[in-house]
């Protein structure tokens, strides 16, 4: 194989990751707005592609990180898509966070055309894209797995496969629904610390070594002390996730309670105009609709 590679979407996410793989491999890039493919060749080597009207026979590897479900419907089963229009043998690796069931419809396809579909839904935030440091989490065929892990250490820090077709995205739910307990945790902690007019600083720096430190803690306490919510996933697609994980929860007869509350949580923050905020604003929304 000559992993010569198509990357489409230059999003948050793919922006750095298709960067990180420029680096190592033959890179290929493809945007729907024109301008960030534009932007992305003045920074990184590669070359432009447009998927609708020329042959995808010249890659190995063809790499998604889009929106949602009905995008991924578009872009992999539409006539023009790349279930119909990639070579044999091609391995097809979707870094999207979408449902579990699209995974798996991909996945059929794939196979009917002699294609691999790699369900590889990523944690770490912009930052984690940036440093390459991504936690991949995969469903899929092994032996396409094996082929692709190479591909995605270019900007991984870990990558495992946990089952087949679906089994990625199932894993990031359940990421997901870690993560939104745990800053609304961060956020109670730091709010009740305010109201009880403590150093916040000080006490985050007493409690992070012990038993509730996390990530959050560790990256993002200091901006939610000083009201700073713009580094890093936004309130609008933590909805979509955590639509995504309430819905998939519904089929598997899987109680998240909690989950459903913090989804509330954060339609709140939409409605106060947060939507761009990033998820730790949880921490805004007590102290504007909670005051005394």
């Amino acid at each position: 194989m000559s992993n010569n590679t198509l990357f489409i979407g230059l999003g948050v996410m793919g922006y750095h990751m298709a960067s990180h793989l420029s680096k190592i491999v033959p890179t290929s890039v493809y945007n729907r707005s024109p301008e960030k493919t534009d932007a992305w060749l003045i920074d990184f080597n590669g070359s432009r592609v447009d998927i609708l009207h020329t042959p995808l026979n010249n890659f190995d590897f063809i790499i998604t990180c889009i929106g949602n479900d009905e995008d991924l419907r578009e872009v992999y089963l539409s006539e023009t898509g790349l279930i119909n229009n990639s070579k044999a043998g091609t391995i097809l690796i979707d870094h999207t966070t979408a449902s579990a069931s699209i995974a798996r419809e991909i996945a059929k396809r794939a196979i009917e055309k002699n294609l691999h579909f790699i369900d590889a839904p990523v944690s770490g935030g912009e930052q984690g894209a940036i440093n390459g440091q991504l936690t991949i989490m995969c469903g899929g065929e092994e032996t396409a797995f094996k082929q692709a892990t190479p591909i995605m250490n270019n900007y991984a820090q870990a990558v495992t496969l946990l089952g087949k077709n679906g089994a990625g995205q199932l894993t990031k739910m359940s990421n997901q629904l870690a993560v939104a307990g745990v800053v609304q945790g961060l956020a109670e902690a730091i709010h009740f610390a305010e109201q009880a007019g403590l150093d916040c600083h000080q006490v985050i720096d007493v409690i992070s070594k012990g038993a509730a430190q996390s990530w959050q803690m560790e990256n993002r306490s200091d901006t939610m002390i000083n009201g700073e919510y713009e580094h890093g996933f936004a309130v609008d697609l933590m909805r979509k996730d955590l639509n995504i994980c309430l819905s998939e929860a519904r089929n598997l007869g899987a109680k998240l309670p909690v989950t459903a509350l913090i989804d509330q949580f954060y339609a709140d923050i939409q409605d106060m105009g947060g939507n761009r905020w990033d998820t730790s604003s949880l921490l805004e929304r007590l102290r504007t609709k909670l005051k005394p």
